[in-house]
């Protein structure tokens, strides 16, 4: 490893340093945790006080899980949670997992008046997408499939959710580095206090 690869980040940066085992931006890699499986009805999500995951609730609708989904640890959107990433690969992965992934895309959301921009991404550890980069390569069903199933997975509850187009992978990149930026400064407020 190089002397600069070394170096830690410059005080203020929102960048990890090289060795960081949660979050890697090196050539846009991305490691995740899993939250919810691939085909699940099950609603999990991270437990801020015990740092466990826990089931939030089941889904009161037919629809499952198009793919596994997670978040990127040490970052925070405006919703107070992590950014939220949709990973496109072959197979379930258990909750809880770390895993490798590219983000190809930003689906822009509202979820009951209130924005949640999910990341669309793929595993890089899969090969039958690690080659895809932008999310204008996946088949029209695919990103179909998505969108439909964040319009209709909270209907039966209620709940009014709206999805925009889909943005290439430089809106997801912006978005990656604008929740580890509000990550940063609510570290830096903490510290403060």
């Amino acid at each position: 490893m190089s002397e600069e690869q070394q170096r830690p980040a410059p005080r203020g940066s929102s960048l990890p340093c090289p060795d960081d085992p949660l979050l890697l931006i090196l050539g846009m890699i991305l490691r995740l945790v899993v939250e919810i499986t691939k085909g699940s009805k099950v609603k999990y999500e991270l437990d801020k006080k015990t740092g466990l995951i826990k089931v939030d609730r089941i889904l009161y609708s037919s629809v499952v899980y198009p793919h596994n989904y997670g978040f990127v640890p040490r970052t925070l959107c405006e919703d107070n949670d992590p950014i939220d990433v949709l990973v496109i690969m072959q197979e379930p992965v258990l909750p809880g997992c770390f895993l490798r992934a590219r983000a190809i895309g930003l689906m822009p959301m509202i979820d009951q008046g209130e924005k949640d921009d999910k990341i669309i991404a793929v595993c890089v550890d899969d090969p039958e997408y690690k080659h895809y980069t932008d999310i204008k390569e996946l088949p029209p069903h695919r990103l179909s499939e998505i969108r439909r199933f964040f319009e209709d997975y909270k209907k039966n509850e209620n709940k009014e959710v709206a999805v925009n187009d889909f943005l290439p992978s430089e809106n997801a990149i912006e978005a990656i580095q604008y929740s580890m930026d509000l990550y940063a400064e609510y570290i830096l407020h903490t510290l403060r206090r």
